[in-house]
């Protein structure tokens, strides 16, 4: 990246509608209400051949107390970071007392400063914004994050700060080498459980707004860093609430952006308030890690508060089990992470179910298995004659997914089916991911 950006400004003024622009995809949350971005969200952005980091910042809003005030220190990290700040201003509402106090803010720092109206899709007259020429930042450049105007404007402005077009070519990553594949971790779980604070603790800063009000994160924020020499990029996400219909448009917001960051994760770490206990809308969460495929870490947090801990652990465990029979073996691991207590024991369970949602088997090896297994539990007899099992084959990892050549699958019982993924999960240590087993005929009808 040759420089980076800052997006400043009131709330409900286009930033995160800008950012997404940028960025090319939909990753802030956007919609009527203001102040729904509180977490800073960091990403690459392209506008022609420029190509730099840019960084949306919730909008600055007053009172500067409480939680406004931990806003705030994050537009401040973000100020610090960039190079360029973005001071956007609503076109059609016109300059108002909070644009000219934080425009003042603005000024006070270092930064280069480039003034945008937003919100000009149609015939627009710098009238309605003509304070904004006392803000010392030049004339403001007529832009539409909306639909896209003035992006060539807005290209010749920031051009000058380029430092150089980085035309490399992200290199593939060895196929089969998990090593050197990034892990994508997200942190789910019910509000209040400790999630953003895990993530402070793995990136050792203040990346995200903490605090005893619950719902504090609305949007899923992805954060990256090494452990290990190991790349593992983290998202923290919106506390999942125990509501089938969410009563406000943000939560409803927050909890899509939740689930779509499970949906493109490899691993899930899901946080348990053990203050609280395990709750119906927990094991939700998990049933839902498990049907997208992903593997799945269970952190039991807050457990240095935990008076009887081999007794909670004892119960925890034998509910996990009973309420996730077709996962087997998911690793529970207790931490503080306010303490920072248990960080690594997390961090190498993450990788193993990792590796294991990466394996790849050879079938000559999952044949032998196989056959073994035929043989001390035969697969039963149906209208007379014995099913049989040809061979298995495995057809694809990340979850791991096998093929049964049978001879005539829609007789198979379900039983016998968990029976052997049960063996599968036993006999290559398949522990904390779901097992796919799947079915085929055989193509040669002179064996059936």
């Amino acid at each position: 990246m040759s420089f980076t950006v800052a997006i400043l400004g009131r709330p409900n003024v286009g930033k995160s509608t800008l950012f997404n622009r940028l960025v090319g995809r939909r990753k802030a949350l956007v919609d009527s209400a203001a102040g729904l971005t509180r977490d800073r969200q960091q990403a690459e952005a392209r506008l022609a051949d420029l190509r730099f980091t840019l960084i949306d910042t919730a909008g600055l809003d007053l009172p500067l107390k409480g939680l406004q005030l931990r806003i705030q220190r994050q537009t401040e990290a973000a100020i610090r970071m960039a190079d360029v700040v973005l001071f956007i201003v609503d076109a059609r509402a016109g300059i108002s007392a909070l644009d000219n106090h934080f425009a003042h803010y603005v000024r006070t720092r270092k930064n280069t400063v480039i003034l945008c109206a937003n919100k000009c899709e149609q015939k627009f007259s710098f009238t309605n914004i003509a304070q904004a020429n006392g803000f010392g930042f030049g004339r403001p450049i007529a832009i539409s994050a909306k639909n896209g105007d003035g992006m060539n404007v807005l290209y010749d402005s920031l051009k000058p700060y380029a430092k150089g077009i980085d035309k490399e070519i992200p290199k593939k990553e060895p196929a089969g080498n998990t090593l050197s594949r990034t892990l994508c971790l997200s942190i789910v779980g019910c509000p209040n459980a400790g999630k953003s604070t895990l993530v402070n603790a793995l990136l050792k800063e203040q990346r995200m707004i903490t605090g005893s009000e619950s719902g504090i994160t609305r949007d899923s924020v992805v954060s990256s860093f090494t452990w290990k020499g190991r790349s593992i990029k983290i998202t923290d996400t919106a506390g999942l609430r125990r509501r089938r219909y969410p009563s406000k448009n943000t939560e409803k917001i927050s909890t899509e952006s939740s689930l779509h960051a499970i949906r493109f994760a490899n691993v899930a770490i899901l946080m348990l308030d053990m203050q609280g206990g395990v709750n119906k809308w927990d094991v939700q969460m998990a049933s839902i890690v498990i049907k997208e495929g992903r593997g799945l870490i269970i952190a039991a947090n807050k457990w240095d508060l935990v008076k009887d801990k081999a007794a909670t652990l004892r119960a925890l465990r034998k509910k996990i089990a009973r309420a996730l029979p077709q996962v087997r073996g998911i690793r529970i691991i207790t931490l503080s992470a306010l303490k920072k207590q248990g960080l690594s024991a997390l961090l190498e369970a993450t990788f193993a179910t990792f590796d294991i949602w990466n394996a790849r088997f050879t079938t000559s090896r999952l044949n032998g298995w196989l056959q073994r297994q035929v043989l001390r539990h035969p697969p039963p007899i149906q209208g007379g004659r014995r099913i049989k099992i040809r061979y298995i084959t495995q057809v694809k990892a990340r979850p791991p997914t096998f093929y049964l050549s049978v001879s005539r699958p829609e007789d198979v019982p379900e039983s016998y089916l968990r029976y052997l993924a049960q063996g599968l999960r036993e006999e290559y240590r398949l522990w904390g991911i779901v097992t796919r087993l799947r079915m085929h005929k055989n193509k040669n009808p002179y064996t059936q």
